[in-house]
């Protein structure tokens, strides 16, 4: 982009409204407060609005007589527009931002104490229905679920394949949710 040299007669070509210095107008400075916006305005909306904002003003300014004594200076005089444009956009939306509540405290990750309870009661029950099982599930459920052992390791223990492992754990778990169901249903009754 080449400097652009604004002079008395540029000014007063803006100010009678020649359209073809308004489009150079227009060109020359609306990508230099894009660029220069961007740094601290995320939203495109507002870019736009504090642009066509600064722009009023500017050419607003400049009809009255002695508003610009120094053409030359339209560059910094149109920065430093916006700048001020941009200031009021900030402080109006800082009026209208209500100040926020104070920020709830963060649950804690811990457990409370009556769920620490529920959970103890659970795992003895889990362990007494395990406890109750036949020898073989009994084995089964409590390597592969409480002592979390590879199952491969498991079906060379037990001398079983992989695929009736599986059948053998699907009759295990089958069994505990019996007793599980049972146990649930004394408690309830």
């Amino acid at each position: 982009m080449s400097l652009q040299p604004f002079d008395e007669a540029y000014v007063r070509r803006l100010r009678d409204g020649d359209q073809e210095t308004a489009q150079n107008f227009n060109g020359y400075f609306r990508p230099l407060l894009a660029a220069k916006l961007r740094r601290r305005v995320r939203s495109a909306q507002l870019i736009e609005d504090v642009i066509q904002e600064t722009f009023l003003r500017v050419l607003r300014n400049i009809e009255q007589p002695g508003a610009l004594d120094h053409p030359e200076r339209l560059g910094a005089y149109i920065i430093a527009v916006c700048n001020n444009v941009l200031l009021e956009f900030f402080r109006r939306e800082m009026e209208t931002v209500p100040i926020p509540e104070p920020f709830p405290e963060p649950p804690n990750p811990r457990p409370g104490p009556e769920q620490v309870l529920v959970t103890e009661e659970l795992q003895k029950l889990v362990r007494k229905i395990i406890d109750g099982l036949e020898e073989r599930d009994r084995c089964l459920l409590t390597r592969i679920f409480l002592e979390e052992k590879d199952k491969d390791l498991v079906c060379e223990e037990l001398h079983v394949t992989r695929e009736y492992l599986r059948v053998l754990l699907h009759r295990a778990l089958a069994k505990f949710r019996g007793a599980y169901l049972a146990s649930t249903m004394r408690a309830g009754a």
